[in-house]
């Protein structure tokens, strides 16, 4: 299965270096502007494959995404001094409005995968290019919060002293500072966190969530701070979601889509879990909130729903 990455900075060259560590899908294009970096990046990448699984890896021009699968776009600029962030959201959208139509144009049967930050907010500039070129929403997500969820699942696991993967708990709304971790309908091992508490004899109290919720916020501000980007945790999130789209695998996933009608939300790109599949999007499912959590998730679409408008697409 081929899959393309449109985008060769680190968080593309992480996802398709990613992809080719899990073995997810046979053949890898990578496209950017810079074509001499897309180049380097695949051989690169490809000098990997011997110590993981068989695949190709190439870069190539728009033409070549051909027959794609799944194309993940990780294309952008980045935020210059003094900029804000409306004019960092018009300058991505006018280079998503000239990579959008042309991955179309090539691999009109793909799934379009967005990476590009502010993700919610890209994604729905996504729907609405690939719209214009007959790609339904259902086949445009972004990553959303999906690394948000797993560090969440980390901490409290740690927290928990048990396996993260034992742990259902997800973070909705903005992938940003407005996002929502779920305390209320956290689950370790198919029982409800307050009892698993009693059963091990843990507290986890104010202050323990207090600090899991501001190291799960400030994830990405603390690395940045200390390397520049981030770029691993996003990778393998997106090598994950990749293999899902490919394989059908019918996953809940907290990526961004958009929302028609759910939690009392319309017409907004946002996080929430989301049954994921072959076609893409399959439905959202509307999880259970207690009232602060419903709040501070319509706070958080009002934000996105905010930058959206303000771009008149």
């Amino acid at each position: 299965m081929k899959v393309g990455v449109v985008g060769c900075g680190f968080v593309g060259a992480t996802a398709a270096y990613a992809m080719v560590m899990d073995g997810v899908g046979r053949q890898i294009v990578l496209v950017d502007l810079d074509r001499q970096r897309a180049e380097a990046e695949a051989n690169d990448i490809m000098h990997a494959v011997p110590f993981s699984h068989p695949m190709s890896v190439v870069s190539g021009e728009y033409s070549d995404l051909a027959g794609c699968r799944v194309v993940v776009i990780a294309a952008g600029v980045s935020q210059k001094p003094g900029e804000t962030r409306l004019q960092l959201l018009e300058r991505n959208t006018a280079v998503f409005e000239k990579v959008v139509p042309q991955i179309a144009q090539h691999a009109p049967q793909a799934i379009l995968l967005v990476a590009t930050n502010p993700v919610d907010v890209m994604t729905h500039v996504t729907v609405k290019l690939a719209g214009r070129c007959g790609i339904d929403k259902s086949r445009v997500l972004g990553s959303g919060t999906t690394l948000d969820t797993a560090r969440f699942r980390t901490l409290l696991g740690r927290q928990c002293g048990i396996d993260a993967k034992h742990v259902h708990a997800y973070v909705i709304g903005e992938h940003g500072d407005s996002e929502v971790l779920t305390w209320s309908c956290a689950t370790v091992g198919g029982m409800r966190l307050n009892e698993f508490q009693k059963y091990r004899d843990i507290h986890i109290g104010v202050a323990e969530k207090t600090e899991i919720d501001q190291k799960v916020r400030g994830a990405a501000y603390e690395i940045i701070s200390g390397k520049g980007a981030t770029y691993y945790g996003i990778g393998a999130a997106l090598s994950r979601i990749v293999d899902v789209l490919i394989h059908d695998q019918r996953a809940i996933l907290t990526i961004s889509a958009r929302l028609h009608d759910v939690l009392g939300l319309s017409d907004v790109t946002i996080s929430l879990p989301t049954l994921v599949g072959g076609q893409g999007v399959i439905s959202a499912v509307p999880i259970s909130l207690n009232n602060e959590e419903t709040a501070a998730f319509h706070a958080s679409a009002a934000i996105v729903r905010e930058a959206t408008e303000s771009l008149n697409l």
